[in-house]
């Protein structure tokens, strides 16, 4: 193989590694998974006065239960389909500098 033609490779292995880095399901499943944990340890040390304004439901706890289970969802379903980067073939057919057929 040339060294051109390893050059391009090693690009698509740096591209691939960059959209499963930035993938939005990380991200979103991350700030959730984080902000449902400090929810859920505000609603565990909830005080009674805290409970009777909310008529005795323990709203941190629920919300902050809810945000985990949302934030795992993501991140549950970023491990099951992997974000498939297009290939270079893929790329140049998208910009319209395809192999001419004919």
């Amino acid at each position: 193989m040339s060294d051109y033609q390893h050059e391009v490779e090693e690009l698509e292995r740096e591209s691939a590694t960059a959209a499963r880095l930035f993938d939005v399901r990380r991200i979103i499943g991350g700030l959730f998974v984080v902000y449902g944990v400090i929810v859920t340890i505000a609603g565990l040390t909830a005080s009674d006065a805290d409970l009777r304004k909310a008529q005795e439901i323990n709203i941190n706890l629920w919300t902050g239960v809810g945000m985990l289970a949302l934030g795992l969802f993501f991140l549950v379903w970023l491990k099951l389909r992997p974000t498939v980067p297009p290939t270079a073939d893929e790329l140049r057919a998208a910009a319209g500098d395809g192999p001419a057929e004919g």
